[in-house]
């Protein structure tokens, strides 16, 4: 899979722009605030339906304008596929092979992407609900059903917590009947999460430890809300439903629900400790950047072809020996996008030769200029 080119209208400060793209790796080179990073984030919106710098749509339009456009053609498989974003402050109009999708859903999937940017320390640094997004993020890229679900379990939490705020008495009947609906949910996604993190843990170990150069370990917890004797579906619904019937008189007096997917979290582990008690800044950058590759290689063992993966601003904190392993590791394999404010750093690692475009001003000019290598 790749992208063979990107159309913009309206979108940041693009007014209109039109590239193409090679599809081995492309390079945005220019100051900082110029538009490199508008550019990656197009290209994840594109593929996610949503930005990782913004909830609000209208963060998105050009300034004096009420849309903007996304436009995109992908190769999969060798077959070309237009995919397009259109985006308002009412919402947005997707569209696969030219024709409208009447869900969201439907046109998810259509193209996968991996970023990395400084934004992502927050998977390590911030709250649980930061690696719960990640998860539900990534894992709805390779299941599409698991976002369905998803948004059926918070339904379900949600007249829950609802009914338990509302009623002074409650009716244990109808209780039992959303804790059925809701274990049943929540089993699945349980161990979607389960095997997610298994497999994600054995990709980014060995990832972690060779652009660690053989120094670190990286490891990953999954912290249930509750205790899993057996990691079988069943077993999982039995345990959550027990829970959910065990807490009742809590969750009734708290006016809350205590278990659950909106209370778990993933531990990173760095050399057994807690990476985000414990780790440096750049242990914290390795191992997200290590996350981010192993979830490369898991698309592709998944799905059978690549995503496109978008590193932001990335190299020039790796030193020389990293930057060359993380070359080593994505060279012939991903099509991916970089912005840097240099090429001096890359120029003598990479095998293949880059499509370069120097950014400046909102403009776009193909190949290096003569002030874009200079520090």
């Amino acid at each position: 899979m790749h992208i063979k080119s990107l159309k913009l209208k309206n979108y940041r400060n693009y007014e209109a722009l039109n590239l193409q793209f090679s599809p081995d790796i492309n390079i945005f080179i220019g100051n900082n605030a110029q538009g490199k990073t508008n550019i990656l984030e197009s290209l994840y919106v594109a593929a996610m339906t949503s930005s990782h710098r913004t909830n609000r749509l209208e963060d998105l339009i050009e300034f004096g304008h009420k849309n903007a456009e996304i436009d995109v053609e992908v190769e999969k498989k060798n077959t070309a596929l237009p995919l397009s974003l259109s985006l308002s402050s009412k919402g947005r109009v997707a569209k696969v092979n030219h024709l409208v999708q009447s869900k969201l859903s439907r046109y998810f999937g259509q193209l996968n992407a991996i970023l990395f940017s400084p934004e992502d320390l927050s998977l390590i640094k911030h709250a649980p609900s930061f690696r719960r997004q990640f998860l539900d993020r990534e894992i709805g890229q390779i299941y599409p059903k698991y976002l369905h679900e998803m948004i059926e379990y918070r339904h379900l939490l949600s007249q829950r917590n609802t009914y338990l705020k509302k009623f002074e008495s409650v009716d244990d009947v109808y209780l039992d009947i959303l804790d059925e609906s809701l274990a049943q949910k929540g089993a699945y996604l349980m161990m979607e999460r389960h095997l997610f993190i298994t497999k994600l843990e054995q990709l980014a170990g060995a990832i972690h430890q060779r652009l660690s150069l053989g120094k670190e370990e990286m490891t990953l917890i999954y912290k249930s809300s509750f205790s899993v004797a057996e990691w079988q579906e069943e077993k999982v619904k039995e345990s959550f439903l027990h829970q959910l019937k065990q807490r009742r008189e809590t969750d009734i007096r708290h006016r809350q629900t205590s278990i659950g997917l909106q209370r778990e979290d993933m531990q990173v582990i760095i050399n057994q400790n807690n990476a985000q008690l414990f780790g440096s800044q750049g242990q914290q950058r390795l191992a997200v950047l290590s996350l981010k590759l192993a979830e490369v290689q898991l698309l592709f063992e998944k799905t059978g072809e690549y995503p496109i993966l978008l590193l932001d601003d990335v190299m020039s904190e790796l030193d020389d020996e990293r930057q060359m392993k993380l070359m080593e590791t994505i060279e012939g394999k991903v099509q991916t996008f970089i912005t840097t404010t240099t090429l001096n750093h890359l120029k003598d690692k990479m095998t293949v030769t880059p499509t370069v475009f120097t950014v400046e001003a909102g403009k776009i000019i193909k190949g290096e200029t003569q002030e874009s290598g200079r520090e």
